[in-house]
Formats: structure tokens, C-alpha cells, sequence
């Protein structure tokens, strides 16, 4: 898989062991930035990070900022992107196998760089089970997408 790794400044501190571990795992990695901790907006690098997964240049993404939640939604208003927020092992493969999630959001201030490094490895790792009832409720969910297109504008 090719894995496109974003972070803003808090996420900073994460990103190159990240890169490092995804590439250790045998998986093509885009540092799509930050490369500094000089202050930046997280929404800028959940855009660069979901168009690499809409355009096709990424498989999945890891995102990085402060908490997790802010770059998680951002990252979800892109139509086609499932990012969530994981600080644990259960919920990093759950999100993969029960809801096909493509973005893992990972808060650097939250948790520490062994456990962050333990979440990437096992998001990487999980799968999309295909499993009937989860297929169904991931097409009601790309539904919402294209229900609510242009609403609140």
C-alpha cells in the first residue's frame, strides 16, 4: 500500500517515525508535511492527505495533529474519506475491519510515540472484513455523502 503521511506542528513530533514504521512494514510512504513545528493549520494537511487518497496516490492515510480530532474533521469532509481518531488498538483495526475507515487521526499531545507507532502498525495491518451487514452500513453511509452535497451552503 502507498501511505500518505500528514501532521501539523503538534502532529510534528510523530511524523518521521511514522513515515519510518510504514516503510519498515514494507508500504510506499508520502510526506506530504509539515516539516517543522513552526505553526500551521491542520486543515491544510488533511486536504493534502485526502486528495492523495481521492487522487489515488494513497491507499490510506495517517494524520497527525494536537488531539487527533481537529485534522479528523477536516479530514471527513471530503467525500470518500473515513478518518477516525484512534488512541487505542482495538478502535485502530475496529475502524479497518467493521467501517473500511482509510484515514487513522492520531493526537501527538494525547498519546506517546510508542503507542502512536503501535496504532500505525496495527491500522496498516487490519482489513476491511466484507462482512454483509458492514458493507450495508458503509453504502448508507457514502449515501449521506451524496444526500447532503451541497447542503448547508
Amino acid at each position: 500500500m502507498t501511505i500518505a503521511v500528514a501532521a501539523d506542528h503538534a502532529g510534528f513530533v510523530l511524523k518521521q517515525p511514522v513515515l519510518k514504521l510504514a516503510r519498515e512494514l514494507g508500504h510506499e510512504a508520502l510526506d506530504l508535511g509539515t516539516h517543522s513545528t513552526d505553526p500551521v493549520d491542520y486543515p491544510d494537511y488533511a486536504e493534502k492527505a485526502a486528495h492523495a487518497i481521492l487522487d489515488k496516490r494513497a491507499d490510506r492515510a495517517i494524520l497527525l495533529c494536537g488531539s487527533g480530532a481537529g485534522i479528523c474533521v477536516a479530514a471527513n469532509k471530503f467525500r470518500g474519506i473515513r478518518a477516525a481518531t484512534c488512541h487505542d488498538t482495538f478502535s485502530a483495526h475496529q475502524v479497518v475491519e467493521d467501517d473500511s475507515v482509510n484515514a487513522l487521526c492520531i493526537g501527538a499531545r494525547i498519546v506517546g510515540p510508542s503507542l502512536a507507532l503501535e496504532l500505525v502498525r496495527t491500522f496498516l495491518q487490519a482489513q476491511f472484513s466484507g462482512a454483509e451487514r458492514h458493507i450495508r452500513r458503509l453504502h448508507k453511509v457514502m449515501e449521506f455523502e451524496l444526500q447532503n452535497l451541497g447542503v448547508g451552503k
